[in-house]
């Protein structure tokens, strides 16, 4: 009687599951869908299901705008801020998981603090101090932003990560002789590898969709796929089949690498919750 209640739960948990993953995943659907509709297709009401496909969009948006520009920006910036970030957050988690001061607790609260403080409130000084530094609708400059805005989530990732580790390790290290550079990079790296993919995943990820800073901080040269999303908005109304190709141009990059590394990203979400 108990197995057969177990395998009930069972069932009802997994397709709860689906129902859930299905409902989350349908707005995308939706958007590829109207992607190939006409544009009266696209706001006919009820919604159209059955259709007559095109690729005119994609063809419009192609013709239209220079996609590889945007889309070379967003790989610099995104791949640009995630390396920068990790040459900074390795070290600093490394020191507050290791080597904890009565103040540690403190710094990682008030990192986290910052997430909480809306962007706006800083635009100004920000958007001044680019343009005061000539990095103002550069590539640089905005790596340098989305590394920032990004640096507390991922120096939390790390430093939990980090306490998985037992200290015993790097302290059998040290009395082998290793230096503290060769203690990080051959013993602790390794170790940490699927945390620091999933956070390195997931920075990508944050720093791929970032809209805010990317539609404030450039205007041509630097501007992100966020930016060309954007660019089909008009004061003449929404073209939704063409935002909507523009849309699924945007996010299929980003789409494609999390399909292809969700293994690694849950075992980096899940890097020591099992003992």
């Amino acid at each position: 009687m108990a197995r057969k209640i177990t395998i009930q739960h069972q069932l009802g948990f997994t397709l709860l599951a689906w129902f859930l993953g299905l409902l989350m995943f349908f707005p995308i659907f939706w958007m590829i869908l109207t992607s190939f509709k006409t544009e009266i297709d696209a706001i006919a009401s009820p919604p159209l299901v059955v259709f007559s496909v095109t690729l005119e969009n994609y063809i419009e948006v192609l013709s239209r705008s220079n996609y590889l520009k945007f889309f070379s920006n967003s790989v610099i910036i995104a791949g640009g801020s995630t390396l920068l970030a990790l040459v900074v957050a390795i070290p600093s988690a490394w020191a507050m998981a290791f080597s904890p001061t009565r103040h540690t607790k403190n710094v990682l609260m008030w990192m986290l603090s910052t997430k909480m403080m809306p962007p706006v409130g800083v635009l100004v000084p920000i958007y001044l101090s680019l343009k005061y530094m000539g990095l103002l609708d550069t590539r640089f400059g905005l790596t340098i932003i989305m590394m920032l805005i990004n640096l507390p989530i991922i120096i939390w990732m790390l430093y939990t990560y980090f306490k998985e580790i037992p200290s015993e390790i790097l302290e059998a290290s040290r009395m082998d002789g290793a230096k503290l550079w060769q203690e990080i990079i051959f013993v602790l790296l390794p170790m940490a590898l699927p945390g620091i993919a999933s956070t390195m995943l997931l920075n990508i990820i944050l720093a791929w969709n970032e809209a805010f800073w990317t539609l404030n901080l450039t205007a041509a040269n630097a501007a992100t796929l966020t930016a060309f999303i954007a660019s089909y908005s008009s004061p003449e109304g929404l073209f939704w089949a063409k935002l909507s190709a523009a849309s699924t141009m945007a996010i299929a990059p980003i789409l494609i690498l999390g399909w292809f590394s969700q293994k690694q990203l849950v075992t980096g979400l899940t890097f020591g919750a099992v003992k």
